[in-house]
């Protein structure tokens, strides 16, 4: 039932906006079927993304309030800027969140296109409002706790946004920027960054207060990575053997992964005769690797493995398969 009446809402979506190419405003079954399908995709996905965007925006908000600002604790990148505005002069948050990241949010537009501009601004617009109408308890006046749950909450929320397809701080928007313009790695771009903001932090308010920030910057830094990277990190490995059979056999049947074959040659060999052999490369998870090298020993003890950590993975054989 529901999809007789979704086949029937696209139709006559296809039917008004397709004039043109449909003259008749019959569009065959399978584009019916392809559009179905292509809607039906768009909407679990920003589903989703909304999902992810609203969590992340009350667990950044309780982070705030619940812990930072009460205690005049600040968290590196545009929130620790906002943060640190709002200890010094008495501005309310919510006016120097959405301040702060405007130009982040052009930038964005300008780096990243129109759609990720809209939800970041969406975003970060309701970060400000949270932050200004939901009425959050302050939990602890313990300063250790303050500074790792508070980072806790705050890397959460910006974590979920990411996932989401938005940020609530536009720092990493500027690193990007600036490591095309400049050459240098996100990474340092966002330490420098941090090192200005905690610099100030250390001036204006104390170096005890900063240094408690920067426990609140590692903690958010670390359930950042946790939440966008997941708890299991997977391993891209290549192996390249003379016992290629077996070693497949062996990553299918004991360890319940799949393989993909590559066709390949030796570079390396007397006489300048090259061999062919296969190539294998598979995805893992951290904790498989020794056992993946054990049982590769076993089999061949001087196989050529190469390993790689891969920051997500989509599609294809990512969960294993049963062994029996």
């Amino acid at each position: 039932m529901k999809a007789f009446l979704a086949n029937i809402i696209i139709k006559t979506t296809l039917k008004f906006k397709d004039k043109k190419k449909y003259p008749k405003g019959s569009p065959s079954e399978y584009k019916l079927a392809k559009r179905y399908r292509e809607l039906l995709v768009t909407f679990k996905r920003n589903f989703k993304n909304v999902v992810l965007i609203v969590i992340g925006i009350f667990s950044a908000s309780f982070g705030f309030k619940g812990f930072l600002l009460t205690n005049d604790f600040i968290d590196g990148g545009a929130t620790g800027i906002s943060l640190l505005i709002a200890a010094v002069t008495g501005i309310p948050l919510y006016i120097l969140i959405i301040g702060i990241n405007v130009p982040f949010v052009f930038l964005g537009y300008k780096i990243m296109g129109k759609q990720f501009a809209i939800k970041t601004a969406l975003a970060i617009t309701g970060l400000a409002l949270c932050v200004a109408i939901v009425p959050f308890p302050n939990v602890t006046d313990d300063d250790l706790l303050v500074a790792i749950f508070g980072g806790f909450f705050l890397g959460a929320g910006i974590g979920l946004a990411i996932r989401g397809g938005a940020v609530i701080d536009g720092t990493e928007v500027l690193a990007i920027y600036l490591s095309r313009k400049f050459g240098a790695t996100i990474g340092d771009i966002i330490i420098l960054i941090n090192v200005f903001i905690f610099s100030f932090a250390a001036y204006l308010l104390s170096i005890e207060v900063a240094l408690y920030s920067m426990i609140t910057y590692m903690a958010a830094s670390k359930t950042l990575d946790f939440i966008i990277e997941g708890i299991e990190e997977y391993i891209g490995v290549t192996i390249i053997s003379s016992q290629s059979n077996r070693i497949r056999e062996m990553i299918v049947e004991k360890l319940g992964r799949a393989v993909t074959i590559y066709k390949g040659e030796g570079g390396y060999a007397k006489h300048g005769v090259s061999k062919e052999m296969d190539i294998i490369y598979t995805v893992i998870t951290r904790l498989e690797v020794n056992k993946l090298n054990t049982e590769i020993e076993k089999i061949e003890s001087n196989a050529f493995i190469i390993m790689n950590s891969i920051k997500d993975i989509k599609g294809g054989m990512i969960k294993k398969r049963p062994l029996h």
